[in-house]
């Protein structure tokens, strides 16, 4: 089973667990399985036509699946699954800003 790292927003959902293991052969598969184990987590997770939300960073194997089969990239026992909601802030600094 892949490891899937939890974001800490979502740990309540988990158990308070930062990783939990979860059988599948691709990343969409991963998250069946979770939403199984952990009701309500595939939909903070992925939108209603079933997307990876624009907030929501999925990583394999620290690989960006945005960037290579999405929902549908592989997944080996051995791999892990990081989860990582996008962080939006305030003003960022401007090339010529120093370094705060």
């Amino acid at each position: 089973m892949a490891t899937v790292r939890i974001p800490t927003p979502l740990r309540k959902l988990t158990e308070g667990k930062e990783e939990v293991a979860a059988p599948g052969k691709t990343v969409g598969e991963v998250i069946e399985s979770l939403e199984k184990a952990y009701p309500g987590i595939k939909a903070r997770i992925c939108d209603d036509s079933g997307a990876v939300r624009k907030f929501v960073n999925i990583f394999a194997n620290d690989e960006d699946i945005r960037f290579l089969k999405n929902l549908d990239t592989e997944v080996k026992e051995t791999d892990e699954v990081s989860i990582v909601p996008a962080i939006a802030g305030g003003r960022g600094a401007a090339p010529s800003d120093p370094v705060r």
